[in-house]
């Protein structure tokens, strides 16, 4: 590994995640409130979503955007379909709980892209600002799949086909800030960016040191609750992202996309939700065991993708894409 990267690693985010893990561990008092953990989240939205919307604008629709998207949308509508054979043939879960963490794993983890983000530009190779908008474009998809897969039990159907849980969908807070805020990055521009700027770029970096300290105490605190996880569901964990940031690696190459791009393709492919798929999942299906399709995507996938995936698939893409 280059000096380089090893240092990326060593970012302050990062290391923070690292304190958060092990304050949870040694079951320290530490805690975040959960509205100051919530509006952290959606500061870091409305961050990476007006700040994608600028360059947006700055640099035009462009092929490659399209390409980028459309691959994205793609990725998140079948992903759950193959994951949730996976969890029902190999972890064999009940139906209602594969639906639902199979939803968790074609969708993405916001706090995972800006992860990211900061590691490609602490290496000088910062991605493009509309892979903002493919975020947003993967996040929906896959709870679409999932319902599309729960309606397969009777017992789920009813539930994933109320007006109550398509609203949760479509309308969830998390997408509407990502989403808003690209538009409005979009409309703005650089004079919005000129009014913006200390708010969306000089506060970002300790927002998001911040919330990482949260995950890694949250992380810990639900592995360590939840230490019946099977080792072959916690396998999976770590083998679904690397599968699904291989087949973006793929479709990266046949769309021929930029290497920093590409990389923030396989991290959205190779990450999972762990807040905009668990408020849908817990309307459309109650059935679901909030265990598996919560801690797994977050004690396990999200720790393994800031730590070890992230660096993996930037290596990858530059071997490739090079």
């Amino acid at each position: 590994m280059e000096l380089s990267t090893i240092e990326a690693l060593a970012a302050p985010g990062i290391l923070f995640f690292v304190l958060g893990a092990t304050a949870g561990f040694v079951r320290s008092d530490l805690t975040v409130p959960e509205q100051v953990s919530r509006g952290l989240a959606l500061y870091l939205m409305l961050c990476i979503g007006f700040k994608g919307g600028v360059e947006a604008r700055t640099h035009g629709v462009e092929l490659t955007m399209l390409s980028a998207g459309l691959a994205g949308l793609f990725l998140s509508f079948l992903t759950p379909f193959v994951v949730f054979e996976l969890f029902r043939r190999v972890a064999r879960l009940d139906r209602a709980t594969s639906a639902a963490t199979a939803a968790a794993y074609g969708s993405v983890s916001v706090v995972t892209f800006a992860a990211a983000t900061e590691f490609l530009s602490a290496l000088g190779r910062p991605g493009a600002g509309y892979m903002a908008a493919v975020l947003a474009i993967m996040e929906t998809p896959a709870i679409l799949s999932g319902l599309l897969l729960a309606r397969r039990s009777p017992a789920a159907a009813p539930a994933a086909t109320t007006p109550r849980t398509l609203h949760e969908v479509f309308f969830n807070g998390a997408l509407m800030v990502l989403v808003g805020s690209f538009a409005i990055g979009i409309a703005t521009g650089e004079r919005g960016m000129a009014k913006l700027d200390p708010f969306v770029n000089a506060m970002f970096q300790g927002a998001l040191c911040f919330f990482l300290l949260d995950m890694g105490l949250t992380a810990a605190r639900s592995l360590q609750a939840r230490r019946d996880l099977p080792p072959r569901l916690l396998a999976l964990g770590i083998i679904i992202p690397i599968a699904g940031a291989a087949a973006a690696l793929l479709a990266s190459t046949i769309l021929m996309l930029p290497a920093s791009e590409a990389t923030l393709l396989m991290v959205l492919a190779g990450s999972a939700s762990y807040i905009a798929v668990p408020a849908a999942m817990r309307l459309a299906l109650p059935e679901a065991d909030p265990g598996v399709y919560v801690t797994l995507p977050l004690a396990v996938t999200f720790p393994f993708n800031l730590l070890l995936g992230i660096p993996l698939y930037a290596w990858a893409a530059s071997k490739v894409l090079a």
